[in-house]
């Protein structure tokens, strides 16, 4: 009943989405198969160049998804074009394989009779070869499909949208049943391919006209949609927001309300959301109070006039199981109290960030400026999993508390780094795969806690009252028990390139929604 219910509510985001997520896989396996059939054909017909293509599409293959999306992003910035093409490039292989293997398995004696009879090589190409070869050729566009239909869910992490958004939005906010509002009817979408494109395998010379003038309305349609969906009248500034920024209890829909803010929102990855910025692919993004791109970057803060964002003091987050199996972890971790400022955070995300030092080389030189132990104690008494999300400054606190467990009890700390968002975190410390990790007191306030333990009007802006509440609850409902706070507030902000934010003349949030 719930997923019925949030479904009806978001049907008409649902929708966009599935027309979003066809577009993608449509256009982009369009766009492989006029490339593969032809890349296809000429190494069936030229051996000597197979090895040499294949070699390339089989690469492509290898890349991850995400690290193409973030090398295609500074070339074609954020949005459909880089969506297009790392989709191109993924499908490209098994229509290639498929082509040449599909001319290559047909009988020589065939080709031999044909070219007897007084076919050319052009005639015997698209008489002959292409037309039993097809079944074969056919079967990689299917399987293309299915792979695009996948991977474009990802896309979302770029702004393109599709059905991605409700699933990255889900897996940030603790969402299951957003989760599966994306991930359903994906897989309904590729098993709908999948059947479609087999049916059509199988009684390919029966429909394939039909099918062709089928896909080239469908793919008008699509077009046409498309384009005047996303054509706005009236440009407003681009904001790029990571999608649990977009969807949690601290984001962008309370803030927008707060404010009456009005931006056309973009969802992008938090590794790609600064670099978009810098190269003026968005004008505002939603950052972290101590990050060291700020200063990179020349980024401007803006103040937050109203105070909507609550405080975010990091600490260990820590299964009370675990406490009891390795005593004297808690007491280590209790030496880091208060002791990293939101200017010394800054300073570390930025020597890691910009100046590309090694974290531990990072973690282990504030810890000497600090005074505390560094040289591992070789003595192994246990192994403690300590967990990280996927950005520069949860690694670096990762690894102090790996240099102090270490160095202070005689315990070996195993570091599982770059988590992709705090529900998989937190789901991972509370089945006991990790026994803890840096959590900030306002995403436990807002994010992890259910909606009922929100009746925390009173103590959002206050640092202690705020702690000792995530302390009370998470110690009640989940067993675990947070660390001393290390000092720093890495508070939530949001950000413009200060040239245009002093162009604009926007200081404050209240600024920048005057400014829409």
């Amino acid at each position: 009943m719930e997923f019925i219910t949030f479904i009806s509510a978001h049907l008409d985001e649902l929708q966009e989405q599935v027309l979003e997520h066809l577009w993608l896989t449509l256009f982009s396996v369009t766009l492989a198969v006029l490339a593969g059939l032809l890349l296809g054909i000429l190494i069936a017909r030229n051996k000597k160049m197979a090895g040499p293509v294949m070699a390339v599409v089989n690469a492509v293959q290898t890349i991850p998804s995400i690290a193409l999306l973030g090398v295609l992003l500074p070339l074609f910035g954020i949005g459909v074009v880089p969506a297009i093409i790392a989709l191109f490039l993924y499908a490209l292989l098994p229509i290639v394989r498929n082509t040449y293997t599909g001319i290559q398995g047909i009988d020589k004696a065939v080709t031999e009779s044909a070219l007897g009879m007084g076919l050319s090589n052009n005639q015997l190409l698209f008489r002959v070869e292409i037309p039993l070869a097809m079944p074969v050729i056919f079967a990689g566009i299917r399987t293309a499909f299915v792979i695009n239909v996948g991977l474009a869910t990802l896309c979302a992490l770029i702004a393109a949208g599709g059905l991605g958004e409700f699933i990255f939005r889900g897996l940030g906010t603790n969402n299951p049943t957003m989760i599966l509002a994306g991930a359903i009817p994906a897989s309904i979408m590729a098993l709908f391919f999948d059947a479609i494109l087999g049916y059509t395998q199988r009684h390919i010379r029966s429909f394939f006209k039909p099918m062709i003038v089928i896909y080239v309305f469908s793919m008008i349609a699509l077009a046409s949609w498309y384009f005047n969906w996303f054509q706005p009248e009236n440009p407003k500034l681009r904001a790029g927001f990571p999608s649990e920024f977009i969807e949690r209890g601290d984001g962008y829909r309370g803030l927008a309300e707060t404010y009456g803010l009005s931006l056309e929102v973009n969802e992008l990855s938090i590794g790609l959301m600064y670099q978009a910025l810098k190269e003026g692919s968005v004008d505002v993004i939603s950052g972290f109070s101590t990050d060291g791109r700020i200063i990179a970057f020349d980024l401007k803060i803006l103040e937050d006039d109203r105070q909507y964002f609550p405080p975010y003091h990091a600490a260990p987050l820590i299964r009370n199981e675990s406490m009891l199996k390795y005593p004297g972890m808690k007491e280590a971790l209790d030496q880091l109290e208060d002791l990293i400022s939101d200017t010394e955070m800054a300073a570390m995300n930025f020597e890691i960030d910009e100046r590309k030092r090694p974290i531990s080389e990072v973690a282990r030189e504030f810890l000497d400026q600090k005074g505390l132990r560094t040289e591992v104690q070789h003595e192994t008494k246990g192994v403690i999993q300590i967990g990280s999300k996927d950005f520069t400054e949860s690694y670096v606190l990762a690894h102090l508390f790996k240099i102090v467990i270490e160095n202070y009890t005689g315990y070996t700390a195993e570091l599982r780094l770059g988590f992709g968002s705090t529900k998989l975190l937190f789901d991972a410390a509370n089945r006991g795969d990790i026994d803890l990790y840096p959590e900030y007191t306002g995403t436990g306030l807002l994010v992890i806690l259910p909606r009922d333990a929100a009746e925390t009007e009173d103590l959002r802006y206050e640092k202690d009252e705020v702690y000792q509440f995530v302390m009370r609850e998470f110690n009640e409902r989940y067993d675990m028990t947070w660390g001393k706070p290390l000092g720093f507030n890495n508070t939530f902000a949001l950000m413009m390139r200060r040239e245009m934010a002093e162009r604009l003349k926007i200081t404050s949030i209240s600024d920048l929604a005057g400014e829409e």
